[in-house]
This record gives C-alpha cells, structure tokens and sequence, in this order.
C-alpha cells in the first residue's frame, strides 16, 4: 500500500504529538516509528523507482484505509517534495508550525542537550548560520544547524503549494494542537475524509529539561530574529490563513 499521507513538518512543533493522535484512528496505519526519513535519504539512488520502499516500515498487511509517515524534515529538505511527488502526486500534506523564534531555541536546546551544538544561542542564529553552505544544501549540517533557517515557514509553505495543490495540504498552529486538540482533530479528519477521531485524551510532549539551565532568549536575540522573519512571517500568514498575531516573532521586543 503507497503512502497516502505525510505529516512533513516542522520540527520541533508538535509533529511527536500529532502523530500520537493519529496512531489512534482505525482509518490510519502509523509505521514502526515515527520518522521514517525515506524521502532524505541521500544514500539511496533516486534515479530508480522506489515505489515499495516502505514496506519493512509497517507492521503486516495493512487493515487501515490509509499509511502515513511522519518525518518533519520533508518539509526542509530541498529534494525531499520531488521525491514524493515522484512517488504519490496524490498524497495528502500536513504541516505544523509553531513561533519560529521559539522553534529555534527548542531546536538549539535538543541538539546542546545532544551534545552536537557548542555556541551559544545568540552565536548560533548569527555567525552560527556560516556553518549552513548554500551550494550545497544537502550537508549534514542542514540537518541540526539550521535553527534560524527552518522558521522561514512563508518560503517552506510556498515550496510545498508549488509541489501540490491547496487542497491536499493542511497547515495547523501547534498551540491549537496543544490547548483545542479536538477541534484540530476534526479538522484533519476531515481533510483526510476519515471518520472522526475517537475521543482522545490531550497528549503533550514532555522534553527532559537541559541540565545545567541553558540560558533564555535575550532580547537582542528576539529583535534579531523578529527582524530577520518579519517579512516571511507575511507571507506565511497569507499563504497557510492562521492566525499567528499570537507570536512573539511577530512583534520586536516588549512589544
């Protein structure tokens, strides 16, 4: 069975949630894991068909109308929408976005706790991003230093309408996954022509807190960042019709 349904991005947004959710419904198959990461994967040779590349993913025969794969890079990574595209141009995109400016600093936190990230926050969204080689936006550190590059959801989101029709993608703000979960679930039921999810307790996403305390984002860091996605944050709100005037990315500081 092709899979007819990508929850493509963006990290840290709530994807770990939505796919608990989604987990849930009788209509819906969820892989072994959550992040399959077929569709980055530059080791494969993408010249071939790769039609059943899946297929060790899911457990058995599948009993559900639909599979999905949750990989939230799909949504960052450039050849990653051809390749779909390519494999199921009938496939159905859902994508959750959070304030940028607090994405990025989740973001920086997983990968300090990792131990992958040394400079500090305010040196990682600035000389930090020197790091990210524009001719070559396949390196390996597109992958967990791009914490100011994946809040350009105007750009994503506009590449995304470019490879699909709006109709097969649904672009969702994780505080309404958070505090109207069943609102939002109704919502995807829909759009995936389902029948509504049974009812659900809310599922929140616990991250282990840094040890030692990593410092918060100064107000430099929020006036530097709200400069740089002001203009994009336009064209997202245009684009994907949420409401965003809650975030704090999109007013400078004390604002």
């Amino acid at each position: 069975m092709t899979i007819g349904m990508f929850v493509a991005g963006v990290q840290k947004c709530g994807t770990t949630s939505l796919f608990r959710y989604l987990a849930a419904h009788r209509d819906l198959q969820a892989p072994r894991r959550k992040e399959l990461h077929l569709f980055d994967d530059e080791t494969r040779d993408w010249s071939l068909r790769h039609h059943r590349l899946h297929d060790e993913a899911f457990e058995g025969e599948a009993r559900c109308r639909i599979r999905f794969d949750a990989t939230p890079i799909y949504v960052f990574w450039p050849p990653a929408l051809d390749r779909i595209r390519a494999y199921n141009s009938e496939a159905r995109l859902i994508l959750i976005f959070r304030d940028p400016i607090e994405r990025a600093y989740s973001h920086w936190s997983m990968e300090v706790r990792r131990g992958t990230e040394d400079l500090s926050f305010s040196a990682s969204i600035r000389e930090g991003r020197a790091r990210l080689p524009a001719d070559d936006p396949c390196h390996g550190s597109w992958r967990d230093k791009s914490f100011v590059e994946r809040g350009f959801y105007g750009r994503q989101l506009a590449r995304v309408l470019s490879h699909f029709p709006a109709q097969q993608v649904l672009a969702l703000a994780s505080e309404d996954l958070l505090h109207r979960h069943r609102a939002v679930l109704d919502r995807i039921a829909a759009f995936m022509g389902i029948a509504p999810f049974p009812m659900l307790d809310p599922v929140v996403e616990h991250l282990t807190p840094p040890v030692p305390p990593l410092a918060p984002v100064t107000s430099d860091d929020h006036d530097h960042l709200h400069g740089l996605y002001a203009a994009d944050l336009a064209r997202f709100a245009k684009l994907s019709g949420l409401d965003i005037s809650g975030w704090r990315a999109t007013r400078s500081y004390g604002a």
